[in-house]
């Protein structure tokens, strides 16, 4: 009985002071490899085209959480997964704690159409945060470019890009609706 008790405290006293605990990641190593990123996502993250999102002040647990679906093939997309294919946990660790240090700087939206979708984005707060600054796993949508968030909203009612939830929500949004909200997204800052 001794030794199982010794053995038993021996192995979780070894797992505790292993490697297996979590490197604390590296914004200047992040920082550093980020250059390849600047192609498409802009100077420090501040993606200047609809096409791309702005990652700046994105939070690290969900630029974390996309990283490794794109490197592991779980969120489809060609140039991402051959972006990503070669980085290890350290290497996205370090990105996210890097572009989520960064300040974003808000895309803008059309003013008129953002009035519209003003009432409509509370019900994105419950996930998103409180001005959907982003949390935890979910990202920041505020500031992000409207075109880009109406992709992903489109994406996510037909399928093609897997969230239960979002796609729930997506699903009960008319495409006025989803114009509305992200362009009130797209306007927050």
């Amino acid at each position: 009985m001794q030794l199982t008790t010794k053995l038993f405290s021996g192995f979780f006293l070894g797992l505790f002071f292993s490697g297996a605990a979590l490197a604390v990641p590296d914004i200047n190593a992040g920082k550093e490899s980020a250059g390849m990123c600047f192609g498409c996502h802009g100077a420090e993250g501040n993606s200047t085209s609809s096409n791309f999102p702005i990652l700046a002040g994105q939070k690290p647990a969900y630029l974390v959480n996309q990283l490794r679906a794109f490197r592991d093939g779980t969120r489809d997309n060609a140039m991402m997964k051959n972006m990503t294919s070669s980085l290890s946990n350290d290497d996205i660790n370090n990105l996210a704690a890097y572009f989520s240090s960064l300040k974003n700087k808000s895309a803008g939206g059309n003013e008129e159409l953002a009035e519209q979708g003003k009432s409509k984005a509370p019900m994105c707060f419950g996930c998103h945060g409180e001005g959907a600054k982003g949390m935890g796993v979910t990202p920041r949508l505020a500031g992000q470019h409207p075109a880009y968030l109406q992709r992903q909203l489109h994406a996510f009612k037909e399928g093609t890009r897997k969230n239960g939830p979002m796609r729930g929500i997506a699903g009960m949004l008319s495409d006025e609706d989803m114009n509305a909200v992200t362009e009130y997204m797209g306007s927050l800052k």
